[in-house]
């Protein structure tokens, strides 16, 4: 004969499970691979292979108005000398790097002035294993305990504190059209970012399916 109290236990359990499994699957994790919106332009972070003709001719980095460009997607990792495991909530005030999957660079900084606006140059940097140097940790500002996909947060670049922003400025040949992106002083600017397409890695969905969040 059944026990009514293990029954109503095991259903209070697997309740338990399903809401938590919800609840991670809010945050942006480690491993993920991304887009990131800027939220005041309305325009996604973006690489490609063309070079800075001025500062320090490493690969540009812009921001595009086009949701579909796969060279849009960028890969959540840990910073240099952390850990961060796969699939696990990326923690507000923790440090990442952030590498653009078409290109295997990562999202770097340094006192180089931008080429349209004289702000702080904002490149793409690193080997063909995805390996840089210190500029490419970038230090996640959110309210809480982690970010969450629905919060824009601030990258607040760890070497030289500037904030990963836009300018506002755009770019003529060969990336006509495409926004200046730019480290900025202030956190006052144009410098809110949100999670949008992607594949998002959580600890469940390890060894089978990861998440979808939406369209790449």
């Amino acid at each position: 004969m059944k026990n009514p109290a293990s029954e109503v236990l095991s259903v209070l359990i697997l309740q338990f499970f399903l809401v938590f499994g919800e609840a991670r699957q809010q945050f942006v994790t480690c491993g993920s691979v991304i887009k990131l919106l800027n939220t005041d332009y309305k325009v996604r972070l973006h690489s490609h292979d063309v070079k800075y003709g001025t500062g320090s001719g490493q690969q540009s980095v812009t921001a595009t108005e086009l949701q579909e460009d796969i060279n849009s997607h960028w890969l959540l990792k840990e910073a240099v000398g952390k850990v961060c495991l796969r699939g696990d909530p990326i923690a507000c005030d923790s440090t990442i790097r952030l590498e653009h999957v078409k290109t295997k660079m990562n999202l770097h900084s340094h006192l180089f002035s931008s080429p349209l606006s004289g702000n702080q140059e904002i490149s793409a940097y690193g080997d063909a294993k995805g390996e840089g140097d210190s500029g490419d940790n970038w230090t996640v500002i959110c309210t809480g305990d982690a970010w969450r996909r629905d919060d824009s947060v601030m990258l607040k670049h760890v070497d030289t504190q500037v904030y990963l922003g836009v300018s506002g400025r755009t770019f003529g040949r060969p990336i006509n059209g495409q926004m200046e992106v730019v480290g900025l002083k202030s956190s006052t600017g144009a410098v809110h970012w949100q999670s949008m397409e992607g594949v998002y890695l959580h600890a469940p969905d390890i060894q089978h399916d990861s998440h979808i969040h939406t369209e790449l």
